[in-house]
């Protein structure tokens, strides 16, 4: 049996269990929970970065947003909340649409 030691979506045991297949979860404590978000964001992210087409950057993309809904709750803060400090942040200091690369600033 393949050792994943990872955390899952919700749902995973019920679909592995329709299998036939035998499996094992724990449920984690908090702080183990915010470290395995932490490290689940980074496995998104590259597995986005890696993607070849459409379809599956925006399904790595669902996972991150959906890690992120998750952190923002763990923070205190709603999905909406953090939607609300993006936009004042995109008012104060822009997005990325313009597509800027700085590459160097003058040092005084």
């Amino acid at each position: 049996m393949p050792n994943y030691n990872k955390l899952v979506r919700d749902y995973i045991p019920e679909i592995i269990k329709k299998t036939g297949k035998q499996y094992s979860t724990r449920i984690l404590n908090d702080e183990e929970y915010i470290s395995e978000l932490k490290k689940k964001s980074f496995e998104e992210l590259n597995e986005y970065v890696i993607t070849e087409n459409d379809h599956n950057a925006i399904a790595e993309l669902v996972d991150l947003l959906e890690i992120i809904r998750e952190l923002a709750e763990i923070h205190g803060a709603s999905f909406e909340e953090i939607e609300r400090v993006r936009q004042i942040k995109a008012e104060k200091r822009g997005g990325f649409k313009k597509k800027i690369f700085l590459i160097k600033v003058e040092d005084e």
